[in-house]
């Protein structure tokens, strides 16, 4: 049962922040290429990334963690800090860097699965859908000061999922097809089990029962299989949400950590005023997730009691002045990542679109033998 006991003596702080995001190892045309060998197990990583690189499934798709950090500047500037390592470490084996939800051209029946026992036994165990996951997300962690407030946050913040997703949107294609969706990430990740928008859970203690029995029957090796797009993370403390696909531009990450930062900080405060919280169905839930996936920011969501509608914007608007942020408007206001790949691929096809996945923002030259490793 190790790794699997919770602890509410993890849940002590409010507030801190810790943001992990997964990546696309490419070569100098934007195409997967086999690199988490040379990335991961190959030379010492610079300072920001040590410790905190690790590869997913797929032997070209990476994970980067920041440290926990206080503030949401600090936080913008160690996600920075981590991705500009991470490009030039790349770089200097060979390799470029791709952000998105999926990968448009990855053909998952021609890619390596990483050879780490840990995803050996989840392909075993999980087949087909595993066996083709190529997506990746970003994931935002805000520590909560108690464990039952951590999860009546996570309860809380399942009708937020569909919009933060919505803003997210950034996965159209697929297998070099566009799927007509938004996120097609979404639809891909969530065929795996222990997935989506969760249940409601009474207190941390249902919480933690649940956990240790998923593990207790096999159904999961430890807690880290629990991927639903939002959980109390009982290890950390934190309450982590996992729905945004993932993004090329740092501005749009630091946007979502503002606003997840700030809802978590208002959810805790209200928790801790005696606010009873809100009950909705989750086939609401689950209708306002798949308008994201398939509508993005063209998306309206049933409110929580679905007694009406909410556009994204709507939403955008009302919470960008009730909590004070800034980021969440910029991002509704500027061009959306589905859209911007769409508008790629239709000025230069696939090529132009996968050069355009390039994490921005310095340079990226690589060494000739790139190619060397292309799958």
């Amino acid at each position: 049962m190790t790794g699997v006991e919770g602890s509410r003596a993890a849940f002590d702080r409010l507030g801190t922040l810790g943001v992990e995001e997964e990546f696309f190892i490419v070569d100098e045309q934007g195409r997967p290429t086999s690199g988490i060998d040379d990335l991961v197990y190959g030379p010492e990583p610079p300072e920001p990334l040590s410790g905190r690189l690790d590869h997913e499934l797929f032997q070209f798709t990476i994970e980067t963690q920041t440290p926990t950090v206080d503030s949401v500047l600090a936080a913008d500037e160690a996600l920075r800090e981590v991705r500009d390592a991470l490009v030039d470490h790349a770089a200097t084996q060979g390799y470029r860097v791709a952000g998105a939800g999926l990968h448009p051209v990855a053909v998952w029946r021609e890619l390596d699965h990483a050879r780490k026992a840990r995803y050996r036994k989840q392909l075993d165990r999980i087949q087909y859908p595993q066996h083709r996951n190529t997506t990746a997300g970003l994931h935002v962690h805000v520590g909560v000061d108690d464990a039952d407030r951590a999860t009546w946050v996570a309860n809380e913040l399942r009708w937020h999922l569909a919009p933060m997703l919505a803003l997210s949107v950034n996965s159209p294609f697929w297998n070099g097809f566009d799927t007509g969706l938004d996120s097609a990430r979404s639809v891909v990740f969530e065929t795996l089990p222990n997935t989506g928008v969760p249940t409601r859970f009474a207190d941390f203690d249902e919480f933690r029962t649940f956990e240790r029995r998923m593990v207790e029957t096999g159904s999961i090796r430890d807690r880290g299989e629990l991927w639903f797009d939002v959980r109390p993370h009982t290890a950390h403390g934190t309450v982590e949400v996992r729905a945004p696909d993932g993004q090329h531009d740092p501005d749009r990450v630091a946007a979502f950590v503002e606003f997840v930062h700030a809802l978590v900080v208002d959810l805790a405060e209200r928790h801790a005023d005696g606010e009873s919280g809100t009950t909705p169905r989750r086939e609401y839930l689950d209708e306002n997730k798949w308008r994201a996936v398939r509508h993005g920011r063209d998306a309206a969501f049933l409110t929580p009691d679905a007694a009406d509608e909410m556009t994204l914007g709507e939403y955008v608007h009302q919470q960008a002045d009730r909590l004070g942020v800034t980021g969440i408007r910029d991002l509704y206001e500027a061009e959306g990542g589905a859209a911007r790949q769409r508008r790629l691929r239709d000025a230069g096809g696939l090529d132009q679109l996968c050069a355009g996945l390039f994490l921005p923002g310095h340079d990226q030259t690589v060494h000739p033998t790139a190619d060397e490793g292309r799958v």
